[in-house]
């Protein structure tokens, strides 16, 4: 019904920047779309959230990357994006795709994509 495929990890030094993308697929009809947001999950540690969009455009991000990522979402195509920059070692995580819609009126959902790799080298 929803498919959600990122793209863009990959291995970045320290300082640098990497930009995610996140293309969506929606077979059928929804009735609204919630959010669109980004969550990293590091090996031993539990998925945490790194940027999230509501349908009007408000962003939220948590302390730990506040001023150095950005989320933005193409209207037109649904695309999700997540510009990194000054990436530091502990960013380095699996980069997940998540999207909260309303599949109906009282049906709400969450979808997934895979996950994208990204290792930020010292």
């Amino acid at each position: 019904q929803v498919q959600l495929v990122e793209s863009g990890g990959g291995l970045v030094q320290a300082g640098g920047s990497l930009r995610l993308s996140c293309a969506t697929a929606i077979s059928g009809t929804i009735y609204a779309i919630n959010t669109f947001s980004w969550y990293r999950q590091a090996p031993g540690k539990q998925r945490e959230l790194v940027a999230l969009i509501t349908s009007g455009g408000a962003t939220n991000y948590p302390d730990s990357v506040k001023g150095r990522f950005t989320i933005s979402r193409d209207s037109a195509t649904n695309t999700v994006y997540l510009q990194m920059n000054t990436l530091k070692p502990e960013d380095t995580a699996v980069y997940y795709c998540n999207a909260d819609l309303l599949v109906t009126m009282m049906n709400r959902r969450e979808f997934w994509g895979q996950g994208t790799q990204v290792t930020v080298s010292s």
